[in-house]
């Protein structure tokens, strides 16, 4: 049994999506960000970045005691190599699932994140900064673009961790005003992808907590961004 430490956002539906296209059995603990839970003790004993999401394996393949696992990527590695499925295991193969799963990692979630903040979420707005990272995620969707004309998946013919790792960032693209239609590789790819049973019950995971939004008070901001607002 996995244990999935999360909450309803693109980081973690990239877990919850893994897991249901993987077929392993889980368990949900919902991690209330609004509220600090990411800052309790237990929960940084596991994940010590303090963000979510982050497993615990109740079941490795050494037969031993728990594995903890934080940072999606390293969680999407782990679940990958411990069922043998959506990561090559030829050299080149997996050379190329990482290679985009890393710029994921440190490129389109990050950049996306910022422009999201900056657009949606900041109190005060900055147009310096929201076309800053406005800019750099449209050159990101280019470069998403490029790769897909030439293949069906990110990492070639072969669906992998990779575009599970890219796609809920995707799905934010109607909230950010992404022109999707500027990009039709993409539009294609996240298209066919959104038929996928498997990915479909990993993003409706936690469907019924997304309006709850916490960042809506003060003390949340507080807690979500370390916002330092009057009054507070």
């Amino acid at each position: 049994m996995i244990e999935l430490l999360t909450a309803p956002t693109p980081n973690g539906w990239k877990i919850s999506i893994m897991l249901e296209e993987c077929g392993l059995a889980y368990c949900v603990r919902w991690i209330d960000l609004g509220k600090g839970e990411q800052f309790a003790p237990d929960f940084l004993a596991i994940s010590p970045n303090n963000r979510i999401p982050a497993i615990v394996d109740h079941a490795p393949t050494d037969g031993g005691e728990p594995v903890p696992v934080f940072e999606t990527g390293a969680i999407l590695l782990y679940l990958a190599e411990k069922t043998g499925q959506f990561l090559p295991g030829d050299l080149r193969g997996r050379k190329q699932v990482m290679e985009w799963l890393f710029w994921q990692v440190g490129g389109l979630g990050p950049m996306l994140g910022q422009h999201g903040h900056f657009k949606l979420y900041a109190p005060e707005r900055f147009a310096y900064a929201t076309t800053r990272y406005r800019d750099e995620a449209l050159r990101l969707y280019e470069v998403m673009e490029r790769q897909l004309a030439g293949s069906a998946y990110l990492a070639g013919e072969a669906y992998s961790i990779a575009d599970m790792a890219c796609w809920p960032w995707v799905r934010t693209w109607k909230a950010q005003e992404i022109p999707l239609g500027d990009f039709p590789a993409v539009r294609a790819w996240y298209d066919r992808l959104k038929e996928r049973p498997a990915l479909r019950r990993g993003v409706a995971l936690g469907a019924e907590r997304i309006n709850k939004r916490p960042q809506d008070s003060a003390e949340a901001r507080r807690i979500l961004f370390g916002s330092k607002e009057q009054g507070e």
